[in-house]
Parts: structure tokens; C-alpha cells; sequence
């Protein structure tokens, strides 16, 4: 984005217009036990007193119908979704600042790994959001404009009836928090059965997901009704 300011013009437009917060990694502790320990690791790593599990789903700890289906009450299961909402400081602090930013804020964007897919709301229940069509046709204009780089196709559509129905997640809870455009990246797999993703790899996934990123970004600035 930075790269093209003085050459793109729609890019241009878009900082001009628009503030971006940038969160690069949501999930430092599960994250970088990734690496280290385990590739398919999803959770936080908090400890939990009466288990020897480590880590909370932070996509299942958002306070909007919470540990409802699609989400665990046991420790030791992958979609865990905490003692209670926003246990986890990592969600706690993002919850914090949405809250607190949430009348300046258009769209909230998360990427998580791996599917191919561009989900938005509602993902605990199978119902159409308010401003379906405008939400459709950006997801719509978004997977087209990913798939103009290098072929790849992604299915898109309400989370619940996409992929799964769960509860708990960031998405639903951002867009019940009055955000009009919340979307859930679920990116293609680049390699997560080694511990070194090649260049060569992880590429043409930012290449392809930012244009989506940018498409999205246009959409707002046309002020879909």
C-alpha cells in the first residue's frame, strides 16, 4: 500500500480518505508456539488451573452468544471458549479498542488460516443480516479481484451456512457493535505442515489478499446502501 501511494490512484484515495489500524498479529503467545511447538495451533496460550490444557479460542471468547453451538466448554478442546468473555487480554484489548473506536470505524477485517474462503456475517446463526446486498456485493467484487492475480477461487458468504455455524467471534461481535462491514479472511494454506513457508509461497497469498483488501476498501468509499 505504502509502495504504491505515488503510483496507484485508488490506493491514494484510500489513505487519504481513511484511517487503517493494523493489528499484524492478533494471537502473539499461540502464534509463536506455532513455530516452536505446533503448526496447527489455534488457541491463546493461558494456563488454566484445574488442566493441564493451555489456551482459550480466541475466536469463541467474544461476548455475542457466547459458548453457544460451535464452541466448547471443555479446556482441552480446540474451540474452548474460555471461563468467560474476553477472559483472554488478547481479546480484552481488541474488544477495548472496537469498543472505543466503534462510531469512526467502517469495516474490521480478520484473517485466519485456512480454507480459501471470505465469510461475513452471521456466523452463530443461519439468518441474513440487515445489509445483506451491500456486504454480498462486496464479498462478491472482493473474490473476483483475488482471483485476477493468480487464479485462485474463494467461496464466500454468510459464515454459518459457508463454513460452520459457531459462536463467539470476533466477526459476529464486531458487527453487532454497530461495525456495518465485518469480513473473516480464511486464507489458503501455504505451507502448514513445515515450519519454514517459503517466499515463493507466502507471496502471491499477500499479493492476492490485498487486492481483495483493496477492493473492499473501494467499496466503502462508495457508500453502499
Amino acid at each position: 500500500a505504502l509502495q504504491t501511494y505515488q503510483t496507484d490512484p485508488a490506493m491514494r484515495k484510500m489513505l487519504t480518505q481513511l484511517y487503517f489500524y493494523i493489528m499484524p498479529v492478533f494471537n502473539v503467545d499461540g502464534y509463536h508456539f506455532s513455530w516452536t511447538n505446533d503448526r496447527f495451533w489455534r488457541k491463546t496460550r493461558s494456563k488454566n488451573e484445574r488442566f493441564h490444557c493451555h489456551g482459550v479460542d480466541a475466536n469463541r471468547n467474544w461476548k455475542v452468544k457466547w459458548c453457544d453451538e460451535g464452541a466448547s466448554f471443555h479446556p482441552c478442546d480446540d474451540t474452548y471458549c474460555g471461563p468467560f468473555p474476553e477472559s483472554e487480554p488478547e481479546v480484552k484489548a481488541v474488544a477495548h479498542f472496537l469498543r472505543k473506536h466503534r462510531k469512526q470505524i467502517k469495516a474490521y477485517l480478520s484473517f485466519h488460516a485456512y480454507a480459501q474462503m471470505l465469510l461475513y456475517p452471521y456466523s452463530y446463526k443461519y439468518a441474513t443480516i440487515p445489509n445483506f446486498n451491500c456486504v454480498e456485493s462486496a464479498a462478491y467484487n472482493a473474490v473476483n479481484a483475488l482471483q485476477s492475480a493468480y487464479g485462485v477461487r474463494y467461496r464466500y458468504g454468510p459464515a454459518s451456512s459457508t463454513l460452520y455455524v459457531s459462536s463467539g467471534s470476533s466477526m459476529d461481535w464486531a458487527y453487532k457493535n454497530g461495525i456495518p462491514y465485518a469480513f473473516a479472511f480464511e486464507l489458503r494454506d501455504t505451507g502448514h505442515f513445515g515450519f519454514l513457508l517459503p517466499e515463493t509461497l507466502i507471496k502471491p497469498t499477500c499479493t492476492e489478499t490485498m487486492l481483495a483488501v483493496k477492493n473492499i476498501t473501494l467499496h466503502l468509499l462508495k457508500k453502499c446502501h
